[in-house]
C-alpha cells in the first residue's frame, strides 16, 4: 500500500474527526481509510489516534505527526502548482506602482518588447502612489528608491550605484565649480523629493551633511534633471537619473571624490509562497532591461 496514501488518510481523519467523514472525502471507504491510519500507527510504533464510541481526537504524537504531515501536503500542493503555471503562459493584469521618471526613461521604451513576449499580461502602470509597500497599496508590485525593512516584503535590486551631484557646463561657466561640499552653500540648488540636506563622504568616510538651498524644489525627477540640463542650479540624485545625459556631455559630475551610495531603486512585492507567473514574468523582464544600465 502506498505510505502517500496512509498520510493522507490519517490527516484527513484528524481534520475531519472521523474515519467515515474522511472515507467520504477521499471517496474512499470507511474499512479502507481505518486500514491506513493502523498500518501508520504499527510502522511507526505509536498511537496516533485515541479512538472512543462517542469521539476521536489526536494523541500527543498524533497532533505532532498531524502537524508536519499537513505542512508536506501543503508543500506537495503549492510545488504542484507552481510547475503547473509555469506551464501556463501568464496573463491577467499586473498593478505595479512605479516612479514617473523610472517609468518614462526606462519601462515605456522597453514595453514593444515586453507585450511581444507576454501578450496577455496587462499592465496597469501607477505614477501617483509613492507607497513602499504592494501590501498596503493594493499593488502586485512597487519599484521603489530608498531603504526597506518590513520583513512581509521581498525586494530584488534593479540599480544601485554612486549618488551624483551635477549642473550644466554652462552654469558652471557662469558661476564657477564648487571644490569641496561646502562650496554649494554659495551655489543655486535644486531640491528635491529628499530635501534640503545633502549627503557626502566626509574625512575617514564620514557622513558630511551640508544643507543646500535654491530657487526651485521638485518632487519630480524629470523636473530635477531637465532644470540642471536648462543650467538653472545644481542637482543631486542617484546616477542613474543622469546617466544619459552625463554620456552626451548636457551635465557634468562634481565632487566625485566626495560621492557616497546611492539608495537602491529595487523591486517590492510581498513574500508570499507562490508568486503568479505574471508576476514573475513582469520581475524577470524589469531585471533584465535595468542589467544594462550600470555606472
Amino acid at each position: 500500500m502506498n505510505k502517500f496514501q496512509d498520510i493522507l488518510s490519517f490527516v484527513r481523519v484528524a481534520e475531519l474527526g472521523g474515519f467515515t467523514a474522511a472515507a467520504k472525502a477521499l471517496a474512499s471507504s470507511t474499512s479502507a481509510v481505518t486500514k491506513s491510519v493502523t498500518r501508520l500507527e504499527e510502522g511507526l510504533g505509536v498511537q496516533l489516534l485515541h479512538r472512543t464510541t462517542r469521539r476521536m481526537h489526536l494523541t500527543e504524537y498524533g497532533t505532532e505527526y498531524y502537524e508536519r504531515c499537513r505542512q508536506i501536503l501543503i508543500d506537495l500542493d503549492e510545488a504542484e502548482g507552481s510547475i503547473k503555471e509555469a506551464n501556463i503562459a501568464p496573463t491577467g493584469p499586473v498593478r505595479i506602482a512605479l516612479p514617473p521618471s523610472f517609468a518614462r526613461m526606462t519601462v515605456i521604451p522597453a514595453l514593444p518588447e515586453f507585450y511581444e513576449r507576454y501578450p496577455n499580461v496587462v499592465l496597469d502602470l501607477c505614477l501617483k502612489s509613492q507607497t513602499a509597500n504592494p501590501i498596503e497599496g493594493g499593488f502586485d508590485l512597487v519599484v521603489h528608491s530608498g531603504r526597506l525593512a518590513d520583513s512581509r516584503l521581498i525586494n530584488r535590486i534593479l540599480v544601485r550605484g554612486a549618488q551624483k551631484t551635477v549642473a550644466a557646463p554652462s552654469y558652471i561657466e557662469r558661476h564657477g565649480m564648487p571644490e569641496t561640499p561646502m562650496d554649494l552653500v554659495k551655489h543655486n540648488c535644486i531640491t528635491g523629493a529628499f530635501g534640503s540636506n545633502w549627503h557626502f563622504r566626509g574625512k575617514n568616510g564620514s557622513d558630511e551633511v551640508i544643507r543646500v538651498s535654491g530657487g526651485l524644489i521638485t518632487d519630480s525627477g524629470d523636473i530635477l534633471r531637465e532644470a540642471a540640463i536648462n543650467g538653472l542650479g545644481i542637482s543631486q540624485a542617484t546616477w542613474w537619473l543622469f546617466r544619459k545625459e552625463m554620456q552626451r556631455g548636457l551635465l557634468m559630475p562634481l565632487l566625485q571624490d566626495y560621492e557616497i551610495e546611492a539608495d537602491p531603486i529595487a523591486i517590492v512585492f510581498p513574500a508570499s509562497r507562490r508568486t503568479p507567473a505574471k508576476v514573475r514574468a513582469v520581475v524577470d523582464f524589469l531585471l533584465k532591461i535595468t542589467r544594462c544600465d550600470t555606472p
